[in-house]
């Protein structure tokens, strides 16, 4: 199946000459007023949007979506420097839920659902933002994308890890967000439910046209459905592009779609080979 995000032509568009959905400003994150963890990071996510934020593990990923859903500060870090805007207002300094109810809505790496709730308890719960009840249409929106949800009716405890995922995802489609964060949907999952997972991400930025900034290690399947993507290493961007110029970027097959050629050894794939090419 065809998972792509949009034709090429919207994917070689450049940030600039879009309307953004999210711009993150030159932003300095520290954890216990000691800790450097991001060091000027800027990224655009234009309205309407896939972009793929890229890196390994420890580059600095996770804690860029909590900088811009607020979430920082659960963990003892904050934004130090920089601006964070949704649709040209600043968010930054807000609490997480002000930033929800201002349309930013963030899936948690591990899914994070209410084990002891019901499936439709749990897409309640994504919904309380703006509505205490939601609608029948609201859940039926939900449940054209994961049908399966509708077929589960017990404890969301009891879902398989790739029904927890979507029952993450179609929680965040209850709060009709202007921009999904994504972190990290693909962790624990079957190769098929994988494809089943970003194949539904790929149609709901088609259809409800949401814009996705979207935290993934297959960056192989990330780049198959984005737009654009960044780049993230050590706490500093250090690449960015159309999802086409990464996929056909030598750096980027090589570290991180495993396309290199074989003329290159892999005693010559060492991180600070990697940071001082691209640094």
């Amino acid at each position: 199946m065809n998972i792509s995000a949009s034709p090429a032509s919207a994917a070689a568009a450049p940030a600039a000459a879009a309307e953004l959905a999210l711009a993150v400003q030159n932003i300095e994150v520290i954890y216990n007023d000691v800790v450097l963890v991001l060091q000027g990071v800027s990224l655009a996510v234009p309205r309407g949007q896939i972009v793929a934020l890229l890196g390994g593990n420890g580059a600095g990923k996770s804690t860029t979506l909590k900088a811009i859903s607020g979430l920082l500060a659960t963990e003892d870090g904050k934004v130090t420097r920089g601006q964070i805007r949704l649709g040209g207002e600043r968010i930054d300094g807000l609490a997480p839920d002000a930033i929800v109810r201002r349309g930013v809505f963030q899936v948690m790496e591990g899914r994070r659902i209410i084990e002891d709730m019901t499936v439709r308890e749990n897409l309640r719960m994504g919904g309380y933002s703006r509505v205490r009840e939601p609608g029948a249409d609201e859940y039926d929106r939900v449940f054209e994308y994961f049908p399966r949800l509708k077929e589960r009716t017990g404890l969301a405890g009891y879902l398989s890890g790739g029904e927890q995922q979507m029952l993450a995802i179609g929680r965040a489609l209850m709060a009709r967000p202007q921009l999904i964060l994504l972190d990290e949907p693909s962790m624990g999952l079957s190769p098929l439910l994988v494809q089943e997972v970003f194949e539904i991400i790929a149609r709901i930025n088609r259809e409800q046209g949401l814009a996705i900034l979207l935290v993934e290690q297959n960056s192989r399947m990330a780049l198959a459905v984005a737009h654009s993507g960044t780049i993230l290493e050590n706490g500093k961007i250090v690449l960015e592009g159309t999802a086409q110029e990464l996929r056909d970027n030598e750096d980027v097959r090589e570290f991180y779609l495993g396309q290199g050629g074989e003329e290159r050894s892999f005693k010559n794939l060492k991180s600070y080979r990697r940071r001082k090419r691209w640094l």
